[in-house]
């Protein structure tokens, strides 16, 4: 197959501009453009001026709502209960199934306060509290997603959050059955249908009707992604997320379907998401691409996956593992298949990576729903730095100091000594009035 027939790019890490090749491939500009910083500006200090007002006036243009008041733009508890009685007995018990694997794996990631007394009675410790209020965002319309709601809520109320405000947008006033049962398996407390960057400023910075929170987590389009960037430092955010990503390591034991389907399943988010397979068997490659070809047509958004894959997708033949885990830690994915015939020893090489699946079985669209995990995941290589969602997104850490007066003898010249050489000498006296004569 020639290159301009090629639906998917073939790399060989053995080629002297690889790395190169491979940096400009994992490149990807996050920041907003010029019409989406102008529009962002714009919502949120009208927002955040007149409150309410300017989120009807917003929801109206966008989503084409007419309402009086924020009330109308509230749901009742009642309404998510009954949309939750409208799904089939499949779907109901699959949210449930899903919802308590979530709160089964977060359970054992809640912190607990500690502290400890030294020889001298001084106590030092840490308290950890839950925050009291966080803000949800859900995508609404097209992309509606009752896994999102799943994957931030449950650690949320297991973390012990105090209230946890839903906004969704509901274009023409659809609003999707499946995303309003997970608010009432889950335990949402209120639920706005507002959306776009205008409910990022109500959440952020409170209106005349809905509270301001402490956090705001959730996935949404460019404009959600760069109010919440905005508003960080008034509020927490959880991330400002790039496209999805996945990495599968194959040795050439799996079965090419399943890996191009694992490709396709990244690809089909959007075309700026990111599908690589890197193998040390160049016939498995061949197969994986024909499996490609074959099954492409097939797919109903096949025409997203294609452009994904020629855009940013690689068929990469590596020389060994070890090389593969060398690449995989360079590029951090958000997800990464080790789809091995023996996997466990590999586990131990990657340092860089959202969520490992380990093993032929373990396909990362289980993990998007139901495995247990957070699907809310590090993109665009910060999983060298960051970490899953997770309960302790949604709790905070307070330090404990309960000095002795026999600590304070110590302590105290210790502190004097340190703060006169860096010229504080309010902060030496302070100590120092602590000492005995």
């Amino acid at each position: 197959m020639s290159d301009s027939e090629r639906s998917i790019r073939r790399l060989d890490a053995r080629d002297p501009e690889f790395l190169s090749t491979l940096d400009a491939l994992l490149a990807f500009e996050g920041s907003a453009d010029a019409r989406i910083d102008a529009a962002v500006t714009e919502i949120l200090s009208a927002v955040r001026t007149t409150g309410d007002a300017a989120v009807i006036e917003y929801t109206r243009r966008f989503d084409r709502l007419d309402v009086k008041s924020m009330a109308g733009l509230e749901l009742p508890k009642s309404e998510l209960k009954a949309a939750l009685d409208s799904l089939s007995v499949e779907q109901r018990e699959a949210l449930r199934i899903a919802a308590d694997r979530v709160r089964i794996y977060h359970e054992r990631q809640r912190a607990e306060s500690w502290d400890y007394v030294e020889a001298d009675g001084t106590r030092l410790g840490q308290k950890v509290t839950p925050l009291d209020r966080v803000g949800l965002y859900v995508p609404g319309g097209r992309a509606s997603y009752p896994s999102s709601v799943l994957m931030n809520a449950v650690p949320a109320k297991v973390a012990g959050v105090g209230e946890l405000i839903m906004v969704v947008p509901t274009p023409n006033g659809e609003k999707n059955p499946l995303v309003l049962a997970a608010a009432a398996i889950t335990g949402v407390d209120r639920v706005f249908t507002i959306g776009g960057a205008q409910a990022v400023a109500a959440l952020a910075y409170g209106t005349q009707t809905l509270p301001q929170v402490d956090k705001i987590v959730g996935p949404g389009n460019a404009y959600v992604a760069e109010a919440k960037r905005r508003v960080f430092g008034t509020v927490g955010i959880d991330m400002v997320a790039g496209p999805s990503e996945v990495l599968i390591i194959s040795d050439g034991s799996g079965h090419s379907d399943w890996v191009a389907m694992d490709l396709f399943a990244q690809a089909e988010h959007d075309e700026l998401a990111q599908s690589i397979l890197l193998c040390t068997d160049s016939a498995f490659i061949d197969a994986v691409e024909a499996s490609i070809e074959r099954l492409l047509p097939t797919m109903p958004r096949r025409e997203t996956i294609a452009a994904s894959l020629a855009n940013r997708g690689a068929l990469i033949h590596v020389e060994s593992l070890e090389q593969a885990c060398t690449i995989a830690n360079r590029i951090a994915p958000e997800h990464l298949e080790l789809s091995l015939d023996e996997p466990e020893p590999w586990i131990g090489r990657i340092r860089h990576a959202g969520a490992i699946f380990v093993g032929h079985w373990s396909v990362e669209a289980l993990g998007d729903y139901c495995a247990g995990p957070n699907h809310v995941l590090p993109t665009m290589r910060s999983a060298r730095f960051s970490s899953p969602l997770g309960v302790y997104d949604f709790q905070k850490r307070t330090s404990i100091i309960q000095i002795s007066e026999a600590g304070a003898q110590t302590l105290g010249r210790v502190a004097s000594t340190l703060a006169h050489g860096e010229g504080l000498q309010a902060h030496a006296r302070s100590a120092e009035m602590r000492l005995h004569k």
